[in-house]
């Protein structure tokens, strides 16, 4: 079996399953330089993931395949090999204020618990900044994961004063994003990020935001190509 990891070619004789299973064996008997991530061994804890053929994914449950390339995460400074770090990520939820701060004494129901389960799910595998379109031109847009906690926190009936967090994420943040779903498609917990981010655009317009792009697109109007002199 050949593999490309992080640039260089690797043949692999031993039959493995996993791609993590590739790595350990790689790092063992050929190349103990090759450095990679990883933990729960599960998919549970995120730590292990890259790039396999250009889609973010786990390597302890992703199936190995002949010719596979792998690479690490993208838009995230590399520290070596497969090894990146996400310490900016962390700046983007503080500038988000991502926190319950003050709460309230409101009663709390299964249902309102089950509203922000699965966005509370997130196993920090850093996989939708990597395949973020608009992170990868803008380092300060606040992100998928960052916007999705502030969806987390706004909906929790806890959280006494919502407006602060819907107020820190206007400036690069949840009308940056375009939409495009990539982060959707690349989580491992298959957490609804683009459902979340359209749910903060609706309650900013509640707050009276509203999307700059719907002007500046447009040049500061609407126009549908209609010339009423053609006629």
């Amino acid at each position: 079996m050949r593999l490309t990891i992080a640039n260089k070619q690797y043949t692999l004789e031993k039959k493995v399953d996993t791609l993590l299973e590739a790595l350990i064996d790689i790092k063992k008997y050929q190349d103990n330089s090759l450095t990679f991530k990883s933990g729960c061994r599960s998919g549970v804890c995120g730590s292990c993931a890259v790039v396999v053929n250009g889609t973010e994914r786990l390597a302890c449950i992703t199936k190995v395949s002949n010719d596979d390339i792998v690479e690490p995460l993208r838009n995230l400074p590399v520290i070596t090999s497969l090894v990146t770090t996400n310490n900016h990520i962390g700046n983007l939820l503080n500038k988000a204020q991502n926190n319950i701060g003050n709460i309230n004494n409101d009663n709390i129901t299964k249902a309102d618990e089950e509203k922000i389960d699965k966005v509370s799910s997130c196993i920090l595998c850093s996989s939708c900044y990597s395949s973020c379109p608009v992170y990868s031109v803008n380092s300060d847009f606040i992100g998928p994961f960052a916007l999705t906690r502030a969806y987390r926190y706004i909906e929790d009936k806890k959280l006494e004063q919502p407006k602060t967090i819907i107020d820190n994420i206007q400036k690069n943040g949840v009308f940056s994003c375009t939409l495009c779903g990539n982060c959707n498609m690349v989580c491992p917990e298959q957490i609804d990020i683009k459902g979340a981010i359209m749910q903060l655009r609706n309650k900013s317009v509640q707050y009276g935001y509203s999307n700059p792009n719907l002007i500046t697109d447009f040049g500061g109007g609407l126009d549908f190509g209609f010339n009423p002199n053609q006629f």
